[in-house]
């Protein structure tokens, strides 16, 4: 389950994603399988050659990639999500929903 973007946050991950860019969105986040992790960033293109190419510079497999709609996108959690965000100079989405962690 998602939660804390706002609708126009939303619109432009799709916008962004369909133009076949690079597009990061952070959430808060809840699923039981992963119970200490609060939020998630969804990292989306549709050229999925582009995207299984930017994944593999951060050690992402391309059957990691989720491809069971019009957006394709990695998960990014825990710490993987901080040192990619990290590594991207978008730390600050993370901040945004993290405020009292401390982020490695």
């Amino acid at each position: 389950m998602a939660f804390g973007i706002r609708r126009h946050e939303l619109a432009a991950w799709k916008e962004k994603v369909k133009r076949g860019e690079i597009a990061f969105l952070t959430h808060y986040w809840y699923d039981e399988r992963f119970p200490h992790c609060t939020t998630v960033t969804k990292v989306g293109c549709a050229d999925i050659d582009k995207l299984a190419a930017w994944g593999r510079q951060y050690g992402l497999k391309e059957e990691w990639m989720d491809r069971r709609n019009e957006f394709p996108h990695f998960d990014l959690l825990g710490e993987t999500q901080v040192r990619i965000l990290r590594q991207e100079g978008r730390l600050d989405e993370l901040e945004r929903f993290v405020k009292r962690r401390k982020m490695k």
